[in-house]
């Protein structure tokens, strides 16, 4: 599985990034008795995986644009390039020590996400996929489901907290998808669902009010697995608009078609 230099690249970020996180990780459990200790904590830890990632990516691409969760974007002396970066997707999971979060890279080129990482320090999974060259996970090639009946899929989301403006969509969403499938997971971390998808492990994936790093990644990698990608609102623009649909092509249409309403 030959990939590019610039892959190569976002992958030993993303493990100099996981290997700070996981450490850190250990510590969560010992902070819980207090939320406010416990937050501040987690807050520097995604602060110093973002730091880290940054370093070992200007060094070596020192041109390139950024745009990451925790710190201002900078234009790059090369317009057509940028690196989109969440260094902890997944922040109330690590909060609450669940061991389901992740670290996302991609590389946009031209207005196209061409390459993404999603890494799970957790069980040392990582997600990968260039353009043209297929998406993988460690050394297995990755496909999407190939189920074509609803009632035997299972689809994940994300559901809206703390008031959440889109909480009656989803609650909509979910009373016309949950009778017609095998059920709807939200596990929380936008990447690892996207990933999941282009794993087969889920059949379709669809959520709203996203960031551009919460998915960016995620999309070139279910699309390099034979995955059916596209905004929520037909028409629309997936990373500004915060919303995405994917699943595999044999259910893509009625899939579709039920959560667009």
């Amino acid at each position: 599985m030959p990939m590019s230099a610039n892959v190569n690249l976002m992958i030993k970020a993303a493990r100099a990034a996981g290997r700070s996180l996981q450490k850190d990780f250990r510590e969560v459990e010992n902070l819980q008795v207090s939320m406010k200790g416990a937050g501040d904590f987690v807050s520097k830890a995604d602060i110093s995986a973002e730091e880290i990632i940054r370093e070992e990516l200007t060094e070596a691409r020192p041109t390139y644009g950024w745009v990451g969760e925790e710190s201002a974007a900078v234009d790059g002396t090369d317009p057509t390039r940028r690196w989109i970066v969440d260094p902890l997707d997944g922040t109330t999971n690590y909060l609450h020590g669940l061991p389901h979060w992740a670290v996302s890279i991609a590389l946009e080129h031209k207005g196209e996400v061409v390459a993404g990482v999603v890494y799970d320090p957790s069980k040392d999974e990582m997600f990968f996929a260039e353009k043209g060259q297929g998406a993988w996970m460690n050394e297995s090639r990755l496909r999407v489901s190939g189920r074509s009946r609803l009632i035997e899929s299972i689809f994940a989301t994300g559901l809206p907290f703390g008031g959440r403006a889109d909480l009656p969509e989803t609650l909509q969403d979910l009373a016309r998808i949950l009778p017609t499938c095998a059920g709807v997971r939200r596990w929380g971390a936008a990447a690892l669902d996207l990933a999941y998808v282009a794993a087969g492990r889920y059949d379709g994936f669809w959520e709203r009010s996203l960031q551009p790093w919460d998915m960016a990644a995620g999309l070139v990698i279910v699309r390099e697995a034979g995955g059916l990608v596209e905004p929520l609102q037909v028409g629309g623009d997936i990373l500004e608009d915060g919303e995405v649909i994917c699943s595999n092509e044999p259910i893509f249409d009625k899939f579709s078609k039920i959560i667009r309403g």
